[in-house]
């Protein structure tokens, strides 16, 4: 392997220009997981030539198995490349910073104006188009992960596991690891594919390759022990505020805890999470409602940043209401939402990248963590059913005299304009809200008029 000297032909970065590109990232990232890796995609590859596809696309596929939101590890990942550990806090942050004030004020102005008619209209509508948004996405996850007939298999079970029988959806996870694992070792043949045979493209003309060697790679333990040492001192200083500070520590330390637990079993993004955080933070915590998580989904759909930040929203909801309708005391939990959600996803890439990056060519570890991608596409299956049951279903219990047939019809034009004629997500989120509000307005003027 040669070193980094003889095979780089074009410049490294500076930092301010990387600075810059994640800054502008952090406005810009509309469209979900696949808007945003296509963005960092065509800039870093495309454009800049900064990091190889190879390398790109071996950074994605293990960002995609770790814990956290895979487009912003992305970012921390890619960031850590081209400069260490203060390239990937830059991307990092900045790819979720500017979203955190824009959802900020999103939820102030939900709380404060979203109960009236004409505003509530508005949310009306987007909800059927957020529930075919989901339909998308559990098509695209699973055209990636579904690869042969085991997957499928595992893919059904999971969805079966979380539906039927309330498995947790860490122990889902857990159980796909472990069938992976003994899947590989005795059944080999049943993670076969056709994706199995992957051809070499040129790496020259790229800073950063499958030929460079990158600086510190490999497991150490004496920095195995510094960064987990950090990471665990970083977690307990909000801890011990809320403890000296505030008078109900309950409350703050359920919300970080909780929070701090979504973070280590988000594994596929947030559609895959959002099951586990709808059903503790809506059917045990009593934060918010299904309608309102629903809200929630549709406000974080229309910002950029990861998607994963509708969880901020979720906190948001869960201090003003504890609060007695605090908006203030909603503005600290939406903040400390987000601190204890994306300060795991340092530590995942800082720790797992240098071992990632010794394993580029380990054909049997990729093989075996794809079988978490299928196990989530089964948990995907399970959100879409959880909201488009609260979406179509105006009374759970008696499902076939309470349809809602403007959202059923509205999912079905959603799901049709975006799959089928590639109408794009953000401007239909527009359409849909104005959709709503049109028919609240045709109804009004139904029951108004003799």
């Amino acid at each position: 392997m040669v070193t980094e000297t003889e095979i780089k032909s074009v410049e490294k970065p500076t930092f301010k220009e990387a600075f810059l590109f994640w800054l502008r990232l952090g406005f810009i990232s509309f469209g979900g997981p696949a808007g945003q890796i296509a963005i960092m995609h065509e800039f870093l590859v495309d454009k800049k030539k900064w990091i190889s596809n190879s390398k790109f696309l071996h950074a994605l596929n293990y960002c995609m198995i770790l814990p956290g939101p895979e487009a912003q590890q992305l970012a921390i990942y890619s960031g850590w490349l081209l400069h260490g550990k203060k390239g990937g806090l830059a991307a990092g942050i900045l790819f979720v910073l500017p979203s955190v004030f824009i959802l900020l004020g999103l939820s102030y102005l939900y709380v404060t104006f979203g109960k009236i008619p004409w505003v509530y209209s508005l949310f009306y509508g987007l909800k059927p188009a957020v529930v075919a948004i989901v339909i998308l996405a559990l098509i695209k996850i699973g055209k990636k992960s579904l690869n042969n007939w085991f997957a499928y298999l595992i893919a059904l079970l999971s969805f079966v596991c979380i539906f039927f029988l309330k498995v947790s959806f860490p122990l889902i996870i857990l159980g796909g690891i472990v069938i992976g694992f003994l899947g590989k070792t005795f059944f080999p043949d049943f993670f076969k594919s056709k994706a199995d045979s992957i051809n070499k493209e040129d790496e020259d003309g790229y800073y950063i390759n499958a030929n460079t060697i990158v600086q510190g790679v490999g497991f150490s333990f004496p920095r195995l022990i510094r960064q987990l040492f950090t990471g665990i001192v970083l977690w307990s200083i909000p801890i011990i505020l809320f403890y000296y500070f505030t008078s109900d520590f309950t409350f703050w330390s359920q919300l970080s805890l909780f929070f701090t637990q979504a973070a280590f079993v988000t594994f596929g993004g947030a559609y895959s999470v959002l099951p586990y955080v709808a059903q503790v933070s809506v059917e045990k915590f009593s934060w918010l409602t299904s309608n309102q998580m629903i809200d929630g989904l549709a406000l974080g759909e229309t910002t950029p940043g990861p998607l994963i930040m509708v969880l901020a929203f979720v906190g948001f909801m869960g201090g003003y209401n504890h609060f007695a309708f605090s908006i203030s005391m909603g503005a600290v939990a939406l903040l400390t939402t987000v601190y204890f959600t994306f300060m795991p996803c340092f530590l995942f890439v800082f720790i797992g990248a240098p071992i990632i990056e010794r394993t580029q060519h380990n054909l049997n570890v990729k093989a075996v963590l794809s079988l978490v991608t299928a196990t989530v596409t089964g948990v995907i299956l399970n959100l879409t059913v959880f909201f488009a049951k609260a979406v179509v279903f105006t009374d759970t219990n008696d499902i076939f005299h309470h349809i809602d047939y403007f959202c059923l019809s509205w999912i079905l034009i959603s799901f049709i304009l975006m799959y089928k004629f590639k109408v794009g997500m953000i401007p239909w989120i527009g359409v849909s809200a104005l959709a709503g509000l049109a028919y609240y307005i045709i109804m009004k003027l139904i029951i108004v008029l003799p």
